[in-house]
């Protein structure tokens, strides 16, 4: 106890009022750690105390806490009070780059989607009229190829959504794939995605809602006559039935966005289970047809024969749609680091194929044993509902099945023309920098939707031609 250390310390901010001289400041040299530990524990808010011989010994007990903090040197610019959520807040926005003009378009004006809106969306684009026609690729193919490929096609659908799915958000660079196009870009570049993806987006697109025109037309003249019966006076042409339809389309594609047509998607899926399983059970329940054949077609040649088998393959391919709006549907949902898009979407993806799978399954299956090679080539399940059991059908079960039919096809042309409606309005809102105003909006829409009849009317005038 005869010599005595004394002890000092490097405070930031000098202690005010000190009655001893201040010694010289010992530097020290900063304390690196990462931003989420300034507030840990295991750090002390004091500096370091040191002795003249650089020993470091227990501090000693201050008996007045000084007026002004001693504040342990911060890096970062995060005010204190949200240091535990900074962090996660600059990941979450560094993870998700927006695009400011996604704010503009349809497809990500609205970003308050969930799960339930994910399998709204997926099962109305799904499933639809073109399920009917699996029997057919039965007829070439037989039970047992024809099951087999069925199955295949199946998986090989839900894998590609699943990548899909992981790919509309890169965790390197934070980017969200909203579109086709955009993920064609950054996988081929620029020019050459544009080149590889623009024209398959805006032909499958297009084509989709052409084939919907002519289902709905069709449909709607067949619902006519049912329920008119033979007292009908002055019936509409074909023609003139798809521009009915084409109008309600177009009334029905003046809802903003993605988002705000997840009813419509509903109220489609709803439909589209609806008279699968109508279909199928009344199929299945009426019995074989008399003379019924499950001997595989064969052409009369071996050309023709492989031409036919490609064909089977391209139905049952046909028959599983919706690839080309996963991304969109996907893009309508929030995320951030801990809840990312990826997880409702596919909690979306795997009840909608559920479903899905129960009605392409037994419209397949069921369709080939209760009509065999009898099933027509031309409209499929349908075609032979209104051929094969129109008199022993109530006329009520007909009507329904076909008014379930058009209102399907009215609600997945409104999912299927939105890339379409995305595309032209972001040509507008990239060149004028702003949104679309709604006569503009309704313009694009009408637009597109007329000129996809005279699509429809084009296809309808060349099967009328003589062979």
């Amino acid at each position: 106890m005869g010599d005595h250390k004394e002890i000092r310390s490097a405070p930031l901010t000098p202690r005010p009022g000190s009655a001893a001289p201040t010694p010289p400041l010992v530097q020290t040299p900063p304390v690196s750690c990462p931003p989420s530990q300034f507030h840990s524990p295991s750090l002390s808010r004091s500096p370091l105390l040191h002795v003249e011989n650089g020993d470091e010994v227990a501090a000693l007990p201050r008996k007045k806490a000084p007026k002004t903090p001693i504040r342990t040197p911060r890096l970062s610019l995060t005010p204190r009070f949200i240091t535990p959520l900074g962090s996660p807040m600059r990941k979450a926005l560094r993870m998700t780059k927006l695009d400011p003009q996604d704010a503009w378009l349809p497809i990500t004006e609205s970003r308050n989607g969930n799960k339930y809106y994910a399998a709204f969306h997926t099962l109305c684009s799904g499933i639809g009229i073109q399920a009917l026609v699996l029997p057919v690729a039965f007829t070439v193919l037989g039970w047992t190829w024809g099951i087999i490929c069925l199955t295949v096609a199946f998986v090989w659908q839900l894998y590609t959504l699943w990548l899909l799915v992981q790919l509309h958000e890169s965790v390197e660079t934070g980017m969200r794939y909203s579109r086709y196009l955009q993920l064609a870009c950054a996988t081929f570049g620029s020019k050459q995605g544009k080149f590889l993806a623009v024209f398959p987006i805006q032909y499958l697109s297009g084509g989709t809602c052409i084939a919907l025109i002519i289902i709905g037309g069709t449909t709607s003249k067949q619902f006519y006559q049912i329920v008119c019966g033979p007292t009908c006076s002055n019936p509409l042409t074909t023609v003139e039935w798809y521009l009915v339809f084409t109008c309600a389309a177009v009334l029905l594609s003046q809802l903003p966005n993605l988002n705000s047509i997840a009813g419509v998607s509903l109220i489609g899926a709803i439909t589209a289970i609806g008279y699968c399983t109508m279909i199928w059970v009344v199929s299945v329940a009426k019995g074989r047809l008399p003379n019924v054949s499950y001997k595989p077609l064969r052409g009369t040649s071996q050309v023709d024969h492989a031409f036919d088998v490609l064909n089977a393959l391209g139905i049952i391919a046909f028959a599983f749609r919706g690839h080309n709006l996963i991304l969109e549907i996907q893009a309508t949902m929030p995320s951030d680091e801990k809840h990312p898009s990826r997880v409702p979407m596919w909690k979306g993806v795997k009840v909608s194929y559920t479903l899905i799978a129960a009605c392409l399954f037994p419209i397949a299956i069921g369709g080939y044993w209760a009509y065999g090679q009898q099933i027509p080539s031309n409209g499929g399940m349908l075609t032979a509902l209104y051929q094969f059991h129109t008199v022993d059908v109530p006329k009520s079960v007909l009507a329904l099945t076909g008014l379930f039919v058009i209102i399907n096809a009215a609600c997945s042309f409104q999912i299927y023309a939105m890339p379409i409606f995305d595309d032209m309005e972001s040509v507008y809102t990239m060149r004028k920098k702003k949104p679309c105003p709604w006569w503009l909006r309704a313009a694009f829409r009408a637009v597109f939707g007329f000129g996809i009849f005279f699509g429809g009317w084009h296809c309808h005038s060349w099967e009328a031609l003589p062979v």
